[in-house]
């Protein structure tokens, strides 16, 4: 009889148990894209290489509409292959063209645009004040409909002279410029300019999310904006390193240059 109650008893607690530990899968939390790759550079090639002109532009020329300082050219001192696996973006101080610096600014414009998906890319960066790198996308329809109409998704952008945190955003119409939507993410006690890190938009027909090392750190959907949603279009990828501009102010004193950012991969992917 003994036995048999200690039997009920065990029975009792085990289906508690299963009552009130919640399940992992919980039909609540949105499901889990399962990713197909679909493009990727890996920078791999002999130092002093120029970015695949298969994957890569170049956009020449000086201040992009943000008061920006640097000459981008499509010269090796400011983006080539380090021999390592990685793509290196230079900013230097130099007269050039009547600028006082140099940088580049790569695209896959007319060479790889997807609408949706997982963008990311594994990057080291550089610091100083009014260093200002980034890896965006911007809409395939700036050349008909204008910015911000065809929308801007800043996966990763960055003050150098705030080396723990980075910001994600987007810009379309109504929330553009400093009205854009935008959230930052830092660790405490880790600099981005010292490791690789990860960076990452995951890209659906009503959200978009933004990762740092696979962590989520931001959401945004339709109704999140103060104005139209733009993001059901094509977009094509943009890397570069900014000195100066509206953003991040002028460098100093305390800038050393040349700063590099270290572009390990970038790589796009598809929902299956």
């Amino acid at each position: 009889m003994k036995t048999n109650n200690k039997h009920n008893f065990i029975v009792l607690v085990c289906a508690l148990i299963l009552i009130t530990v919640p399940s992992c899968d919980n039909p609540l939390d949105p499901p889990v894209p399962s990713w197909q790759l679909v493009w990727q550079d890996e920078f791999d090639g002999s130092e002093g290489q120029s970015p695949n002109p298969a994957n890569w532009a170049f956009d020449i020329g000086t201040d992009w509409g943000n008061a920006q300082l640097e000459y981008d050219t499509d010269r090796p001192e400011n983006a080539s292959l380090d021999g390592d696996g990685n793509l290196a973006i230079t900013a230097r101080r130099e007269a050039y063209m009547g600028s006082a610096f140099t940088s580049a600014r790569i695209k896959s414009q007319g060479l790889f645009e997807q609408a949706y998906g997982r963008f990311e890319a594994r990057i080291k960066l550089p610091w100083g004040p009014g260093i200002w790198p980034a890896f965006w996308l911007l809409g395939s329809g700036v050349e008909t409909v204008g910015w911000p109409q065809c929308g801007e998704i800043d996966i990763m952008e960055y003050r150098g002279q705030q080396t723990n945190l980075i910001h994600g955003t987007v810009h379309g119409p109504g929330y553009s410029g400093g009205a854009a939507v935008t959230k930052s993410f830092g660790f405490e006690n880790k600099r981005f300019d010292v490791d690789f890190h990860l960076f990452a938009v995951e890209w659906g027909q009503n959200y978009l999310r933004f990762y740092v090392d696979d962590i989520l750190y931001q959401e945004i959907r339709p109704e999140d904006l103060p104005g139209q949603w733009v993001f059901d279009n094509p977009f094509f990828i943009i890397l570069n390193v900014a000195v100066g501009g509206n953003y991040v102010g002028f460098p100093t004193s305390e800038t050393p240059f040349p700063q590099t950012m270290l572009i390990d991969y970038v790589r796009v992917y598809k929902e299956q």
